[in-house]
């Protein structure tokens, strides 16, 4: 044989190997994704032929499955409670796939997760396979009052979001974000019509596909003064430490930049105590410590104890695929030679410059401070339940994730935010009978735009914790903060009667 065929006969028994390797890994190694995946018609059409599972909160059903009434499958995935619980439950939809819990928990709402290895067994016996039921931690009364609250909040803005957190087990009470959409028309059997759909949603120029909560990031404003308080408790000081103010303050190193507070009767003295800096939000205060005290390695550290440069891991998402949860972020406050750059450190201990946090992050930073230190893992869903709802196959176990601040640092940041609502900007967000602390937020966003309004807080019965809230809303302008509070305080209060703590 000659070179040139017998490189020919190389090259053929070469691709041969290729393709012979390449039918192991399919048949071998991916055969079960492509057999379970969602866009298997197969698999679609198998899982149609069941009932699936519900999602519930409060005893009712946010999602679940009834007989078709057209097209070819035997069940339609409806959602009655449409769109203030959208952006938690996500969607199932016979063309566009799943997100949210409807995603997370699909195996076991479809009745094939591993722990429903008995129920298929009875199935053999029966010939009944309805998927399990998923319960969640989500408050009715907090999460729909928070949904409503928001869609006609006085500042009339259209994009904003809050989230509450159970600060003794991390259990998400509510999580609403706006604008929403209604799941019901992108899981129509109609293709075409789900396409359209889909389509118009990611046409709106307010993107209500998005989810506020948990997946966007904007820049803290004074809110951030939470985590600077706990640093600066860290670094010794105390509620009465008296610390440099002023009207203005010129951080070293700059030429004509200068940091003033939002009012000029806002601490115009030369020295104020940490409390009374914070209960009046004194940017002098925290941008001098910040930038001469601290310094970037100390403030950056304290908000890495919080929770910032990293994703809080909700549930089993380890992923992060069903929630595309975003990370807060502190940004650099070093020079280009890598050494501390005081005007950017002033700026970031204001939570400004390149300070970004979701409205998760700040709900996370007031429950940690209301449950002594500790924040525990966010956590959705609450149990799995078989479709009798009486087999529990999975019921969601506190843990504690980050200790950043010991159980004295905590109380005295409890009393200063306290200080905050009772005597300061947060005034909006009192609710009778119980100790509300929180800290307003002012961010500034672009030059021309209006300032965004956050608000986290707290509410406490006695010593023990009972809700911790942050609302966020989007370019709200003056008064913002105020009516952000004014938001929280009803999310709040709607929760407590719920409970029955009133």
């Amino acid at each position: 044989m000659n070179a040139p065929l017998r490189r020919v006969g190389v090259v053929v028994l070469v691709l041969f190997g290729l393709l012979f390797a390449n039918l192991n890994w399919v048949q071998g190694v991916k055969a079960r994704d492509y057999r379970t995946s969602e866009y298997n018609g197969r698999v679609l059409q198998a899982e149609y032929e069941v009932e699936r599972g519900k999602v519930i909160v409060g005893g009712e059903a946010i999602a679940q499955s009834v007989p078709a009434t057209s097209g070819d499958l035997k069940y339609q995935r409806t959602y009655p409670k449409g769109a203030p619980y959208a952006h938690v439950v996500g969607y199932k939809s016979v063309v566009l796939g799943s997100t949210g819990i409807e995603k997370l928990e699909n195996d076991y709402l479809s009745g094939n997760a591993d722990s429903q290895f008995a129920d298929r067994v009875e199935e053999m016996f029966t010939g009944d396979k309805p998927g399990g039921n998923v319960v969640l931690s989500i408050s009715k009364a907090a999460q729909e009052t928070a949904y409503n609250e928001l869609r006609g909040n006085k500042s009339k803005v259209p994009k904003a979001a809050a989230v509450a957190i159970d600060p003794n087990t991390g259990a998400i009470l509510a999580a609403a974000s706006i604008p929403s959409y209604d799941p019901n028309t992108v899981v129509t059997q109609d293709r075409t019509a789900a396409l359209n759909a889909q389509t118009t949603l990611n046409k709106d120029e307010n993107k209500p596909l998005r989810n506020r909560a948990f997946s966007e990031r904007y820049p803290p404003g004074s809110t951030f003064k939470v985590i600077m308080s706990a640093a600066m408790l860290q670094n010794g000081e105390t509620p009465n430490s008296v610390l440099p103010a002023g009207p203005s303050y010129a951080p070293p190193q700059t030429n004509g930049f200068v940091i003033k507070n939002a009012a000029p009767s806002i601490c115009p003295d030369p020295t104020i105590t940490l409390i009374e800096g914070l209960t009046v939000s004194c940017n002098t205060m925290f941008a001098r410590y910040g930038a001469e005290v601290l310094g970037p390695d100390k403030i950056k550290d304290m908000a890495k104890k919080f929770g910032f440069e990293s994703v809080p891991n909700i549930d089993l998402d380890e992923k992060n695929t069903c929630f595309l949860v975003a990370s807060s972020e502190t940004g650099s406050m070093l020079t280009k030679e890598g050494k501390p750059d005081p005007p950017a450190v002033a700026q970031s201990s204001i939570g400004q410059r390149d300070v970004v946090m979701t409205p998760l992050q700040g709900a996370l930073i007031a429950a940690t401070v209301a449950n002594g230190g500790k924040q525990m893992r966010p956590y959705l869903v609450q149990q799995l339940k078989a479709a009798d709802l009486t087999t529990v196959h999975y019921t969601a176990q506190p843990k504690v994730i980050h200790e950043p601040i010991n159980g004295q640092q905590a109380s005295d940041l409890q009393q200063m935010m306290i200080s905050v609502v009772n005597n300061g900007s947060g005034k909006n967000a009192r609710i009778q009978g119980f100790q509300v602390g929180g800290k307003t937020g002012t961010a500034e966003n672009a030059t021309e735009a209006e300032s965004h309004g956050w608000f986290i807080s707290f509410a406490m019965k006695g010593n023990e914790p009972v809700i911790a809230t942050a609302v966020f809303l989007e370019n709200a302008g003056k008064g913002g903060s105020a009516e952000a509070a004014r938001i929280a305080g009803q999310i709040m209060k709607a929760y407590i009667g719920e409970k029955g703590l009133a």
